[in-house]
């Protein structure tokens, strides 16, 4: 019997698990006869499947429904009672913890948030000791975790490599430490990459497979979904576009260079603009405060910002045409005449047709969401193993 023979029936009893997976992540729980019916396998098949994955701990059956004869009928659904998923979101001032079921859904009495410590050691152990909290949950199984990291990233090796906004994890993998010392898988994704994986799981981009994503925090941060998978260049370093230089002679920027647009373009500009004009440090959530109480005493520098943004978004749509691109941030919810004028200021420095074919709207998901839906991404893609030779 040859090889292939014998990988064959493996290998497609994985497709067809993972194919399960996806027909719950996108209908929600659902009987074994809805599971076949959806996902187009045979009752037999998909029965094997469940069985299979309910073995694995990443399916469990929730509570009987009524159905048409009057029978109950058990609900299969991805594991939430049984299992959970980590996610780490790492920012310059707040980091935090939170726990999730397999379908996603974040368990709000289970976030941990912490100041962020200003050495890496001190930042692994922050992660590490609140992770253990989690994971001593009786009849808990933590199936994985993800950490979202802002800067660049080395995918191959898991690996940050630059973060001006947080240096101290430059040149560390966190998730390699992380999983040493939890026992548990850790994968570290970019945090505007986690962004369009939050969008595409739980938010607006749910069915698309080609948008971008801008994020407009503490820096400038840029993802790209083409084809149904993230633009991530070589090694992981793609979407880089904070750090496009605007003004030659402008202020300097954590990463080196002067002028660059995330120091003109992201909501941490802004509190620095307001910083200026008061003489005093305002960071971003009392920037946020400030512009919620009185938005038209701070025209100038709302005005300042989003013409640089503007130049932001025209060239994320004139490099990308995307279909939608969706900015993340909050300062918008602050004024609801600032993202409208923001669209008018796109349009002006945009190519017409390239702008004519986007949808530029607000981001739903959030940097908690694109850390759950790394790690469960991850899990639904592994069921089934590349093939070697």
């Amino acid at each position: 019997m040859s090889n292939l023979s014998i990988v064959q029936p493996t290998l497609l009893g994985k497709i067809n698990e993972r194919q399960v997976l996806r027909t719950l992540q996108a209908q929600g729980p659902l009987s074994r006869a809805e599971v076949a019916r959806f996902s187009g396998i045979s009752a037999p098949t998909a029965s094997k499947a469940v069985e299979s994955l309910m073995k694995s701990g990443y399916l469990e059956e929730g509570d009987a429904d009524e159905i048409a004869r009057g029978r109950p009928a058990k609900k299969l659904r991805l594991a939430t009672r049984t299992a959970q998923v980590l996610g780490v979101v790492v920012d310059v001032d707040k980091s935090r913890v939170v726990s999730a079921g397999l379908d996603g859904r974040i368990h709000d009495d289970l976030v941990s948030e912490f100041n962020t410590p200003g050495t890496y050691e001190n930042l692994i152990d922050e992660i590490v000791s609140r992770s253990k909290t989690l994971m001593r949950r009786s009849g808990i199984t933590t199936l994985g975790i993800a950490v979202s990291l802002p800067g660049q990233i080395d995918y191959r090796q898991g690996r940050s490599i630059f973060s001006p906004n947080i240096p101290v994890t430059n040149c560390h993998a966190p998730g390699v430490d992380i999983s040493e010392r939890l026992g548990v898988e850790c994968l570290v994704i970019q945090e505007s990459h986690a962004l369009c994986l939050a969008e595409k799981q739980f938010g607006a981009a749910r069915g698309m497979d080609d948008f971008a994503m801008l994020d407009i925090g503490a820096g400038v941060g840029l993802g790209v979904m083409s084809g149904g998978k993230l633009l991530t260049g070589n090694t992981g370093l793609a979407g880089e576009i904070g750090h496009i230089t605007v003004d030659i002679d402008g202020r300097k920027c954590g990463c080196g260079n002067y002028g660059c647009l995330e120091t003109l373009a992201c909501e941490a500009a802004l509190a620095w603009q307001l910083s200026q004009r008061f003489e005093r440090k305002i960071d971003i959530e009392r920037m946020l405060e400030l512009l919620q109480e009185n938005p038209k005493l701070f025209e100038t520098e709302i005005d300042r910002t989003c013409n640089y943004l503007a130049i932001a978004l025209s060239a994320v749509i004139n490099l990308f045409n995307p279909s939608t691109l969706f900015i993340h941030g909050r300062f918008f919810s602050t004024d609801e005449s600032i993202f409208p004028a923001l669209i008018e200021k796109t349009k002006k420095r945009t190519l017409p047709p390239s702008f004519q074919d986007c949808r530029i709207i607000q981001a739903r998901g959030s940097k908690r969401q694109g850390a759950i839906a790394t790690i469960i991404e991850h899990i639904t893609s592994s069921v089934v193993p590349e093939l070697t030779s």
